[in-house]
This record gives structure tokens, C-alpha cells and sequence, in this order.
């Protein structure tokens, strides 16, 4: 775990300000970027994150991952020296009108240095205080990802004993993600239920995950899940990608609806039921390559994975995972989980 500190803001977020909201910026001349181009997994404290900086033609590009959400583009990107800085704006309101529409806005610029040479880079995140005076630092690492495998042959690939995750009486073989979190799931007429009940006056309840307390490395996972109307989950991979649960029937294919890797991989077909409807998922990761079978329709098909998703427990995408449901956002239910290891 790497350490918070504050300092005071100097002439050197006025100067950072100034590039942010620039959009891309041509690297000078002389200046090697070289060593900073590529995918870069984060190990930020408590969580992970993602880099992807791209020399484009006459200028930088870049989209990160910060915990959680969805991979996003970053609002500038410059290399100075042997440091590269990224930069990523939010708006803050200061003054409303008496109707309260905003009459004064500003923007507060949070920016990523990476600093060092080779597969491995220091970082600093500093985040500006709403208030304007001082600044948040937190220290991480950044670890080169090295490049993806050749596309596995799944029609080859050999399996071991299948594992049956549930055993449809009792939470055996699982545990919180976070012991200091309410879990709402229980077992409900032999199926996993999660049931995020929130108090109708007081503190809003923040409820945790539920993972395997075994660890896997690449599988076929089967399923099947049910999801109410409004609500949504997710089942992560490794614990460190996640295949979206969501109530999408009917919205077409999107990158944040049922059966897609969130925010990186869209289905290529819509293959949901509609809410309330018991569903087949099957899940294959092999090589850091994922297909995902949504009620027998292939919508994801042996399609790369670049990196880490939001909420992954960790950045490292070569150490053995559990699997992880998502609790916190609504109602959902899973049965019949049954994991076959790969064996290579």
C-alpha cells in the first residue's frame, strides 16, 4: 500500500492548467516518448487501474483506467524530459443564480506523472482540493503489459474436472471482497441472492462483493442468472475483468450492457431476455482472450482483452483470481456456477 500526502499548489498547477483543456499536444522535438508507449497496468493504492499512450500522427493520445467506471479518454498528454503527465479535467460549480443554474464554473485539473525508464515506472497522482489550496498526492507504480498472445484455438483447448462453485445450501467456498462491508448475499430456494436492502430513513448502506476463496487461472465458467427489471451485477473473471450483468433487454448492443466486457468489449449480437427471466451464460478465458455465450448466442467470440476492468481487485492480469459477483448496485440472483479449468 503506497502512502497519501498533501502539499500546497505552487506555479506548478497553474502551468499544468495551462496545457490541460489544450487537447493533444505535439511532442518537442528531441524528447523521447518511446518509453512510454504502450499498455500500462497501475497498481494504485487499494485498486488497480490502466494506461494506454499511443503516438499518433504528429501528437500523443492516451485513455486511462482509475479504479473504477469505464476507460476513458485522458484531456492531455505530454512527455518532458523522462516524465510524462496526463491530465484529466472535472468542472466545479462556485456560484449559482437564485434558480440555482451555475453562473461560475471552474475547472480543477487532476494529472498522472510516470517517471523512469524500462518495463517498470514510478507515478504520482495529484489531485487538486476542491477548495483550491493544496493538493492530494498518491504515490503507485506502473508495469508495462507485455503484448498479447497469439489467439488461443479454443476447439483444442483441453479441460480438467469442473468445479461447481455453489453448492446451493450455503455461502461455502465464499467471502466478502471487503470484510469491513455488509454483504447482502444469502441463499434463497437454492439459488445466490443478492438483496441490497437499504433503510428507508438513515445512512445509506454501502454493501460489498462476494468472491471465491479459491483461485483460478484460465476456465470455462457456466451459469445462470437472473436479473429484475432496473438492476444490474457483474461476474469478474479472474477478479480482474468483468463480464457486465445488467437489465439491457431491448437497448441494443453496447459496451455497458448484459454479457459485454464493460467498458472494453461490445457484444456483436443482443442476445438478453427480458427482466425476471432466468439466463445461460457461459464464460471462456484463455490467453487473455474472453468469449462469452449469453442464452446460446455467441456475443463476445475469443476477442482480446487489453486490460484490467473498473473494480478490478488488482492490475495484474498473470496471477491466479477468484471469481467475484458484484453486490452493490441491485437485487440479482445466480445458480448453477460450475468452473472448468483449462489445463495447459
Amino acid at each position: 500500500m503506497f502512502g497519501q500526502q498533501k502539499r500546497r499548489i505552487g506555479i506548478g498547477l497553474v502551468w499544468v492548467s495551462l496545457w490541460a483543456g489544450a487537447g493533444m499536444v505535439s511532442p518537442a522535438a528531441g524528447q523521447d516518448v518511446k518509453p512510454f508507449l504502450g499498455r500500462w497496468a497501475l497498481y494504485l493504492p487499494g485498486g488497480a487501474g490502466w494506461l494506454e499512450v499511443r503516438q499518433e500522427t504528429g501528437y500523443l493520445d492516451a485513455d486511462i483506467l482509475w479504479y473504477g467506471g469505464s476507460v476513458v479518454p485522458v484531456d492531455s498528454v505530454m512527455v518532458i524530459d523522462d516524465t510524462l503527465i496526463a491530465t484529466r479535467n472535472r468542472p466545479v460549480v462556485r456560484k449559482k443564480d437564485a434558480e440555482g443554474k451555475p453562473i461560475r464554473t471552474q475547472t480543477m485539473t487532476t494529472w498522472i506523472e510516470l517517471s523512469g525508464y524500462g518495463d517498470e515506472l514510478t507515478g504520482r497522482e495529484n489531485s487538486p482540493h476542491g477548495n483550491g489550496v493544496g493538493v492530494t498526492v498518491r504515490e503507485f507504480t506502473a508495469k508495462r503489459i507485455p503484448a498479447l498472445p497469439a489467439r488461443p484455438n479454443l476447439s483444442k483447448v483441453k479441460y480438467g474436472q469442473p468445479i461447481k462453485l455453489f453448492n446451493g445450501k450455503d455461502l461455502t467456498g465464499w467471502a466478502p471482497t471487503n470484510p469491513n462491508q455488509k454483504v447482502g448475499f444469502k441463499v434463497v430456494d437454492g439459488a445466490l441472492v443478492n438483496d441490497p436492502v437499504q433503510p428507508k430513513s438513515g445512512r445509506h448502506i454501502r454493501y460489498g462483493n462476494l468472491k471465491t476463496t479459491r483461485r483460478f487461472e484460465d476456465f470455462k465458467l457456466t451459469l445462470q442468472v437472473n436479473v429484475p427489471k432496473g438492476s444490474n451485477s457483474g461476474v469478474y473473471l479472474r477478479g480482474i475483468y468483468e463480464v457486465q450483468i445488467s437489465d439491457s433487454y431491448g437497448r441494443g448492443v453496447d459496451s455497458h450492457n448484459m454479457g459485454a466486457i464493460y467498458s472494453r468489449l461490445t457484444p456483436k449480437v443482443s442476445a438478453e431476455k427480458p427482466a425476471g427471466q432466468w439466463q445461460d451464460m457461459e464464460m471462456i478465458l484463455c490467453d487473455r482472450h474472453v468469449t462469452v455465450v449469453l442464452n446460446g448466442k455467441t456475443i463476445i467470440d475469443n476477442e482480446p482483452l487489453l486490460g484490467v476492468t473498473g473494480g478490478a481487485l488488482t492490475a495484474d492480469e498473470f496471477s491466479p483470481g477468484p471469481i467475484y459477483l458484484q453486490g452493490d448496485h441491485g437485487k440479482i440472483s445466480y445458480r448453477h456456477m460450475v468452473l472448468t479449468p483449462i489445463i495447459k
